[in-house]
């Protein structure tokens, strides 16, 4: 038989196919472009007006607003080390029962939003605590000897609550796999335990440390719902005043300086994380962690690490119960579901414009799309940073920067930029989208770098397109991580409340769960209260599924977050 010649749409499809790929991998950044330097752009024209800066210098009440910013922000950070280093230490260097349980609760806090978690020390800590109510009747005193709220200490305690995560999984996993013999050498050389930590272990411990301490700054500085809450109108920082400048002083000129300012200082925070991520990369003979763990022998060893579990129970445990407990418990202390039972209506002239229960499903909705389109643009770009070409090394840090930008920034360059879009709830999507993308193209990227080249190689010889061969060899290893990525988009849109807040207006029907409860927070009346309680459980307790669900789906506990 003569030979088959090929047919002329084949030859016209492969130069389509060249075409439609790098417009495929394109669309991330256009997708950055339009929604997030956009948006920067209309801040910096705004508020690098001289006016605008002279406006700024000449309120001495904003600058010292920006002082206490980065004050509180600093010794959160000194109270998270004092308590994330001795985690980190014990997961580090110790087996014991129960590890793994408590390694996931001391994380949990981490993934919770921020209004429950300032809801949750608001229960624990407020006058009518449970706490509290016990000291009371226990000592028979007539006021609550605990009085927290409104104070710099709640406020402190609520962000190393949350921060103390990041400590203990930063330094403790880099802790974990660096080799004993180090410390055992200058131990055989003369110098006792603490000499050899000083001089030998701390010195490779301290990147991976100012690694840590450098992102719980950033989220303290960058706070919004725990000061908002927590705070009340006597604290402000950045990113509070953002807020009310543009909302209640209708003054987005300052808005937009204070954005400049806080944009600035946190691309500068990031710059630093990413060099010191690079040092913490550097090869140091690392040896398999579970080899460098020992069990508690001696009772000073036993008293020791009990001591550490107790506290971070406690302090790790206990607002989250409090929440729990406060949902189910009325004004006088007897248990009831009337909070819960209360969130598919919505009284006349509610505070949240919609039933509680709208709320919820709202939330969940927008939720299920930014998992969609998050998983789509992260699946895009790692694939695309996994690909050997000129300028890659430019382009991680490039899908990194909405991680260093504030949410309420974001919102606020939104309200300024999109005017065609701001009463569409396709502009609240979009912001969960660019939020919840870093941490989607974080969960992705260690595991697709980690797949061996020559297993794409071998299936190219064997006659695969591009496209079979990810979809044969790449999709099945990578499952694992993007089912975890994608919970992790779930988790992170359910919470979102800064960028939302500027969005999504109070009368709409859009009102997500974290800006329902922050406005029942902030009005009176015993049902409003349990209703915001009733819904920071359920939001406490999706996020929980959530996290369980990104530990049981990560790829050999790689990745990031």
């Amino acid at each position: 038989m003569p030979p088959t010649t090929p047919q002329p749409q084949n030859s016209a499809a492969s130069p389509l196919r060249r075409l439609a790929t790098p417009l495929l991998f394109a669309l991330p950044l256009l997708f950055l472009a339009i929604f997030f330097f956009y948006p920067l752009a209309a801040i910096f024209r705004i508020s690098l007006r001289p006016d605008t800066i002279l406006s700024l210098l000449n309120r001495p009440h904003l600058l010292k607003i920006i002082g206490f910013t980065f004050w509180q922000a600093a010794l959160s950070t000194l109270f998270t080390l004092a308590i994330g280093l001795p985690t980190a230490y014990l997961f580090a260097r110790w087996s014991f029962r129960g590890q793994t349980l408590l390694r996931a609760l001391t994380t949990l806090p981490f993934v919770m939003p921020t209004v429950v978690t300032a809801a949750a020390f608001r229960v624990l800590l407020g006058s009518g605590s449970p706490f509290n109510r016990l000291l009371m009747t226990v000592f028979d005193l007539q006021k609550p000897p605990i009085q927290l709220e409104q104070t710099i200490s709640i406020i402190i305690l609520a962000h190393v609550f949350y921060n103390v995560a990041i400590v203990s999984r930063l330094v403790g996993g880099f802790w974990a796999h660096l080799s004993p013999n180090l410390a055992s050498a200058a131990r055989v050389m003369g110098a006792s335990s603490a000499r050899a930590f000083v001089e030998v272990t701390l010195p490779l411990l301290t990147p991976a440390i100012l690694s840590a301490s450098l992102l719980a700054f950033l989220f303290s500085f960058t706070s919004f719902g725990v000061i908002l809450i927590l705070g009340g109108p006597s604290f402000s920082t950045i990113e509070t005043e953002i807020y009310r400048q543009y909302v209640t002083f209708l003054q987005p000129d300052i808005a937009a300086a204070l954005s400049f300012l806080q944009i600035g200082f946190t691309f500068i925070l990031m710059a630093i994380y990413a060099r010191l991520q690079r040092k913490t990369a550097v090869s140091l003979s690392l040896h398999p962690q579970q080899a460098n763990k020992k069990q508690a022998r001696t009772g000073r060893e036993k008293l020791f690490l009990n001591s550490i579990i107790i506290i971070l129970l406690l302090f790790c445990v206990s607002p989250l119960l409090a929440l729990l407990w406060r949902s189910l418990v009325d004004r006088d202390g007897q248990l009831t579901l009337a909070y819960y039972q209360a969130l598919p209506a919505s009284k006349q002239g509610s505070v949240a414009f919609v039933p509680p229960l709208t709320a919820v499903r709202n939330s969940l909705v927008y939720a299920l799309l930014t998992v969609v389109v998050a998983s789509f643009f992260g699946l895009l770009s790692a694939t695309l940073l996994t690909r050997p070409f000129r300028g890659r090394k430019w382009l991680d840090p490039l899908f990194m920067l909405p991680l260093g930008a504030s949410a309420v920034t974001l919102g606020f360059g939104y309200v300024v930029s999109f005017h065609w879009l701001r009463t569409s709830p396709l502009l609240v999507l979009i912001a969960h989208t660019l939020v919840a993308f870093p941490f989607v193209v974080r969960t992705l990227l260690p595991v697709m770098q980690g797949i061996r080249p020559t297993l794409r190689e071998a299936a190219a010889v064997m006659g695969a397109a591009p496209a079979q061969v990810w979809r044969e060899v790449d999709l099945p290893i990578v499952g694992r991580a993007m089912l975890a990525a994608a919970v992790f988009a779930f988790t992170v849109s359910m919470g979102e409340f800064g960028a939302t807040s500027f969005i999504i207006r109070p009368n709409s029907g859009y009102l997500t769960m974290p800006i329902t409860i922050r406005r029942y927070l902030g009005h009176p009346g015993s049902l409003n209260y349990g209703q915001a309680m009733a819904m920071s459980a359920l939001l406490m307790l999706v996020c929980a599924i959530g996290f369980i669900a990104i530990e049981r789906f990560r790829y050999a506990d790689i990745g990031e977050f």
